[in-house]
């Protein structure tokens, strides 16, 4: 279960130290592609839901990623006016994500989370409680939720995976 945005945000972002300002974290691109075939051959993932934001436009992004084994679950989008002017586009998928785990939870032996937000850590509790959580894959060792470090023995950093998965 995917979170897009958090995902591809998390692994993208370069992180500066606050203090000095110096660089801690070079960002960099995910290849998606690279992604699947990491999670079906390291942990046997045979359905990985990404929840994405639709937007008009995408429509070719969302074809390679259905070509690349995900299961596209799409949460619509709306533009909102910053009070500077700016726009920004809003699809939050954190309630899809915990919905379609919990419509999904008879179909599979255990589950895996990618995401960093604390908001899925009642989700990732009661996951772990019944014995259903396999991993939490944090996109960014240097950026997550202190909510979720009470589940640090399921953590595996994304962000340590760049190598691997690099676009």
């Amino acid at each position: 279960f995917i979170d897009s945005q958090n995902l591809n945000l998390g692994v993208k972002q370069s992180i500066a130290d606050d203090k000095t300002g110096k660089i801690i974290y070079e960002g960099w691109d995910l290849s998606f592609l690279r992604f699947r075939r990491y999670l079906a051959d390291k942990y046997h993932v045979c359905k990985a839901y990404l929840f994405i934001g639709k937007v008009i436009g995408n429509e070719g992004l969302y074809s390679s990623l259905r070509h690349a084994g995900y299961e596209m679950i799409f949460k619509p989008t709306f533009e909102i006016t910053e009070a500077d002017g700016s726009k920004t586009r809003k699809g939050n998928v954190d309630a899809e994500l915990v919905l379609h785990c919990m419509i999904e939870y008879p179909n599979y032996d255990k589950a895996i989370i990618i995401s960093g937000d604390g908001d899925y850590r009642c989700l990732i509790e009661f996951l772990d409680k019944k014995g259903k959580l396999a991993k939490v894959l944090i996109p960014n060792r240097y950026r997550f939720s202190r909510q979720l470090s009470s589940f640090s023995k399921y953590f595996e950093f994304v962000s340590d995976l760049k190598v691997k998965l690099k676009e």
